[in-house]
C-alpha cells in the first residue's frame, strides 16, 4: 500500500479540488481511498493537502498523477506501519518540488 499527499497553497485550493474530482472520475479503479482536502497543517505535512491510497501495482496512476498535478507537489510513500521510516528521504518519491516533512512529529 502507498499513500500520496497532494500539497497546495490556499490560493491553489480550487485547482486541488478540481484535481481531486478528476482523480475520482478518472482513476477510481486505480485507488483504494481518497480523502477530503485539509486546508490546514496536519501531522508532518508542511502545507495543506489531500491524501490518496493506492496499491504498489499502480505505477500507471503515479505517471497519470505526475502529468495531472500541474503546479502542485506530491509526496508518495510506502505504508509499513512505521511512519517515521515511511516518510524518510530514503523511502519517499516526490512529484514536483520536494517540500520535505516534519519528521519530529513522527517520533
Amino acid at each position: 500500500m502507498y499513500h500520496a499527499h497532494v500539497y497546495f497553497d490556499l490560493s491553489q485550493q480550487p485547482f486541488a479540488y478540481a484535481l481531486q474530482q478528476t482523480i475520482i472520475a478518472e482513476c477510481r479503479e486505480q485507488i483504494s481511498a481518497i480523502f477530503p482536502l485539509v486546508p490546514r497543517l496536519v501531522g508532518p505535512h508542511r502545507k495543506p493537502m489531500f491524501e490518496i491510497h493506492f496499491s504498489e501495482q499502480q505505477k500507471s496512476f503515479i505517471d497519470w498523477l505526475d502529468n495531472a498535478r500541474g503546479p502542485l507537489s506530491v509526496l508518495i510513500h510506502p505504508v509499513s506501519g512505521d511512519d517515521w521510516h515511511d516518510h524518510s528521504e530514503q523511502q519517499v518519491m516526490w512529484l514536483g518540488e520536494n517540500l520535505g516533512v516534519n519528521q519530529e512529529t513522527l517520533r
